[in-house]
C-alpha cells in the first residue's frame, strides 16, 4: 500500500504554519483579556466623577513604591505593544501563506472575503488603538471647543465627557467598535479552534457561541459610556 510522507521542506512550513496561529491565538487572548479590564475601568464613568478618577489614580498608584508612579499601566501598555506585533506579524506571515491552501474556488472567495475583512479591519483597529492612546492617555486633547484647559485634560473623568459630547467622536468609536466586534467574533472563534477545543460538532457550537458572546460583551461595555454621554444620561 503506497503511503505519502512530508517533506523536511513541508514538515517546516506547516510547523512554522502552526507555530504563527499559536502566536496569532495567544497574544489574541491577551488582548482580548486587557479589553475586558478596560471596558470594567471604563464603566466606571456611570459611577460619576470620583469613582472614575479614582479608578483611574489607582491604576497608576498601584505597586508604590515597589513601581513607578504610573509603572503598572506602563507594564501593561509595552505588553499590549508587544501582543498587537506579534499578533499582526503572525497575520501577515499566515495571510501571505493563504492562497495555497485554499482548494476550490468558493473556499478562495470565502476566505479571501474574511482575510481582507480582518487584514482591513484590524489595520484600522490599530490606527484606532494608536489614536485613542494619544487622545486618552499620552498626548490628552479635549476635541469639545466648549471644553478645553487643563483642568480638562488633566480630569480624566471631564475629558472622557468632553470627548464624547462631541457628535464625530461618538461616531468615530462606534465604528470602532463595529469592527472590533466582527474582529473579536472571528478572532476568538479561531484561537479556540487554534488550541484544539472546536474537535466534535458539539464543541464547535459551544466556540461559536463563546466568541459571538465575548465581542458582543465587551463592544456593548465599552459603548455604554459614549453613548450615555452622548445622550445626556452622564453628565
Amino acid at each position: 500500500m503506497p503511503t505519502t510522507t512530508l517533506s523536511p521542506r513541508g514538515t517546516t512550513a506547516r510547523s512554522t504554519t502552526i507555530a504563527l496561529k499559536l502566536l496569532m491565538a495567544v497574544t489574541g487572548l491577551v488582548f482580548v483579556g486587557y479589553l475586558l479590564l478596560h471596558m470594567y475601568g471604563n464603566l466606571k464613568a456611570l459611577a460619576g466623577e470620583e469613582a472614575f478618577n479614582t479608578y483611574a489614580e489607582h491604576l497608576r498608584t498601584f505597586g508604590e513604591p515597589m513601581l513607578p508612579y504610573g509603572g503598572l499601566l506602563w507594564i501593561v501598555r509595552i505588553v499590549l505593544i508587544l501582543s498587537i506585533i506579534g499578533h499582526a506579524y503572525a497575520a501577515f506571515r499566515l495571510w501571505s501563506r493563504a492562497g495555497a491552501a485554499r482548494r476550490t474556488r468558493y473556499d478562495a472567495v470565502k476566505t479571501a472575503a474574511t482575510s481582507k475583512w480582518m487584514r482591513w479591519g484590524g489595520v484600522f483597529l490599530l490606527v484606532f488603538i494608536v489614536w485613542h492612546l494619544l487622545h486618552f492617555t499620552i498626548v490628552k486633547i479635549s476635541p469639545n471647543p466648549d471644553k478645553q484647559g487643563i483642568d480638562i485634560t488633566a480630569n480624566p473623568y471631564q475629558l472622557v465627557v468632553a470627548s464624547f459630547q462631541v457628535w464625530w467622536m461618538v461616531l468615530i468609536y462606534v465604528a470602532a467598535m463595529i469592527a472590533l466586534f466582527m474582529h473579536l467574533k472571528h478572532g476568538v472563534y479561531s484561537a479556540q479552534q487554534t488550541l484544539g477545543w472546536t474537535m466534535t460538532p458539539k464543541a464547535h457550537g459551544r466556540a461559536k457561541t463563546i466568541a459571538t458572546a465575548t465581542a458582543a460583551l465587551i463592544v456593548v461595555g465599552f459603548l455604554i459610556p459614549p453613548l450615555s454621554i452622548a445622550f445626556g444620561l452622564i453628565p
